[in-house]
């Protein structure tokens, strides 16, 4: 099995780069699966505009860097979304992201990993919902971070009750993918 840990915010100085790394670090020490920082932040996906609806496209898009995202998103079996939360919500650009393709998403296994004032427990609401119109199977196990008390200078430093979390979404995730 094959997962993609996108990273999911595109903003200068983002948090979820560390916070992506840190999952695959994790993961990569778990085991049982192949496991691929996907960096959201390198597709430049523009704004859905296109006439055609994404589940309509036959994975034929209107831009090339919708088509890079496809071709990425397709090549995975299941996927970890390092979220940030944004004003009580999820954040604009990885939803625009999402809605930009379609099949890709269907029928594929999903976790949640989030950070934020309130630790992104509301974009991981958000995105339950999101992701359930594409059939995702959303694990149960997340892990939700604190901006307050578990980043750095340096980075995340996630508490200790935190590598307990990673290993119980994973074991789901990888669970959900046979």
């Amino acid at each position: 099995m094959k997962v993609g840990i996108i990273d999911g915010s595109v903003r200068e100085g983002r948090k979820s780069t560390t916070v992506a790394e840190w999952v695959k670090q994790n993961a990569d020490s778990h085991g049982g699966a192949e496991f691929e920082i996907v960096s959201l932040a390198e597709f430049n996906i523009p704004i859905l505009t296109s006439a055609t609806v994404p589940g309509a496209a036959n994975r034929q898009y209107d831009t090339p860097e919708v088509q890079k995202w496809s071709e990425a998103i397709d090549s995975f079996d299941a996927f970890i979304f390092v979220t940030p939360e944004y004003n009580h919500g999820v954040p604009g650009a990885l939803k625009n992201a999402f809605d930009s393709i379609g099949p890709e998403w269907q029928n594929k296994p999903a976790a949640i990993v989030s950070y934020g004032a309130d630790n992104g427990v509301r974009a991981v609401e958000q995105w339950r919902q999101i992701l359930a119109n594409f059939n995702m199977h959303v694990v149960r196990s997340q892990v939700s971070l604190s901006l307050f008390t578990e980043f750095s200078e340096t980075g995340v430093s996630p508490e200790e009750r935190r590598t307990g979390e990673i290993n119980g979404l994973l074991d789901q995730l990888i669970a959900a993918g046979k």
